[in-house]
């Protein structure tokens, strides 16, 4: 990983963020006697005294938590959600860490106190790193200049030019490429010259990273440029030429000293696996016993309405293909499945729509479920035993993933949701091979305030009931 910034940045930013959490921390100290009149329900208390020993223990407890979290990583904080979402979870342990410490031997310690510090030291510290970032990007005056040249001129090369723009605010710089076929020097792609040309470019454009993205057929001149430059001042790193294989991005794993290249990576970090895992936990559970009374009055009237199970079982597509039963409320005739072949329809490019409004096997019960989505309640217990997430791509049927390109596979690179970016843009108004895309939007613009996005705009749009039937 191309880094964004130097070592010495990371060691400014620790001591920084360790200096601002004691400011906090004087800060939710000064504030504490005025908190009453804000909040009545707070009781009134004189100025607050600190253990001097506690301004000792809360920058080592800050720091060695941010140090283990990896929260000073360059690699995981390219974007500014992983940042952020790695920040905010340093904080919520090392604030579980010092409450430990309170309880044990501070007990006196104002819990009151500890919250206020908490929410203004989380507040300084995300605050800090998005004045960075956007003095960056608007004065373009990088952290920490670096030149790249690329070995490859092909489609990898041409994806890696486009990131490294991307990222240009960081401080990366696209010198040339190095390419042995002339004809691939195209308006935006700059051939500095050929593969055997290595050493005199780096050497006359003092790169400082060379990334080799040789198609595969290629790889036998790896070894040999790798031993060519092996005596020069440069980072040299090797891109596998495998991304049209990789089901959304690919990740090197060792085990016990052997690299190995993983397909499969998940597009969730450990970190934001656990907070959405969290998340959902939280907010099914209570979803759960709050409409535990409306499962109960939907099976009545789904009993009432016609003959037949209450709950519809139906095998779909999980993360990573992982097929599972999906529940929900049934809302048709119980010989449904076997009308299904008579009322496929295609449009005029030949692709399947799979959902129409005027679908004579859905009850009349049924039709009411759909259209308010209350047939979806039951899947909360999805959520709950892990099958699904709460925001994520809709779980497919196994025989229309069948018909999925390959590049519409990716959605499955995240845990599949009750409801997610598609659904709050059109619902069941797009077909199947248009609302992919937005999944694969959700996929790569993932973060837990996108989640809670989706969750707050979910109710505006199944009572406006567009796209529902």
């Amino acid at each position: 990983m191309l880094r964004r910034y130097t070592v010495n940045y990371a060691v400014l930013s620790m001591i920084l963020d360790i200096c601002l959490t004691l400011l906090a921390l004087l800060t939710a100290r000064t504030a504490r006697p005025y908190l009453p009149t804000t909040f009545p329900f707070l009781v009134p208390v004189p100025q607050i005294d600190i253990p001097a020993i506690l301004f000792v223990i809360v920058p080592l407890v800050w720091g060695g938590t941010f140090l283990v979290t990896s929260v000073y990583d360059p690699r995981r904080v390219y974007k500014a959600t992983d940042e952020f979402q790695a920040v905010t979870l340093a904080v919520g342990i090392a604030t579980l860490i010092f409450a430990g410490v309170l309880y044990l031997g501070f007990r006196n310690f104002s819990r009151w106190l500890l919250v206020t510090f908490v929410l203004i030291d989380l507040v300084l510290l995300l605050s800090w790193r998005v004045i960075v970032r956007f003095s960056f990007k608007l004065s373009h005056f990088p952290i920490h200049h670096r030149r790249v040249l690329v070995v490859g001129a092909g489609k990898t090369g041409q994806r890696l030019k486009q990131m490294i723009a991307e990222y240009s605010w960081t401080g990366l710089d696209l010198v040339g490429f190095l390419d042995d076929d002339p004809e691939k020097e195209v308006p935006g792609i700059s051939l500095l010259g050929r593969l055997e040309d290595a050493r005199r470019v780096i050497q006359q454009q003092h790169i400082d990273d060379v990334v080799i993205a040789l198609p595969r057929y290629a790889y036998g001149r790896v070894n040999q440029l790798a031993l060519d430059l092996h005596d020069l001042p440069v980072q040299v790193r090797v891109v596998p030429d495998y991304f049209s294989l990789a089901l959304y991005r690919a990740s090197v794993d060792d085990f016990g000293g052997v690299p190995m290249i993983n397909l499969r990576d998940p597009a969730l970090n450990d970190v934001q696996r656990l907070v959405k895992r969290t998340f959902d936990l939280v907010v099914t559970g209570l979803s759960v016993l709050i409409l535990f009374p409306f499962f109960g009055l939907i099976a009545l009237l789904i009993k009432f309405d016609s003959s037949g199970p209450i709950f519809y079982r139906q095998d779909r597509v999980g993360e990573n293909g992982r097929p599972f039963h999906m529940l929900k409320f049934r809302t048709m005739i119980p010989e449904a499945d076997q009308m299904l072949s008579q009322l496929m329809e295609f449009n005029q490019s030949g692709q399947l729509l799979f959902k129409r409004p005027n679908d004579p096997r859905v009850t009349r019960v049924g039709r009411i479920l759909r259209r308010t989505s209350l047939d979806e309640l039951p899947q909360l217990l999805n959520v709950l035993k892990g099958d699904m997430s709460l925001v994520g791509p809709r779980p497919e049927l196994p025989w229309l993933v069948e018909r999925y390109e390959p590049w519409q596979r990716k959605r499955f690179a995240v845990p599949q949701g009750m409801t997610g970016w598609w659904q709050v843009n059109g619902r069941s108004d797009k077909p199947m091979h248009l609302h992919t895309e937005d999944d694969l939007y959700y996929v790569q613009n993932y973060s837990l305030w996108m989640d809670i996005f989706i969750l707050l705009k979910t109710p505006w749009v199944v009572l406006r009931g567009k796209g529902a039937f």
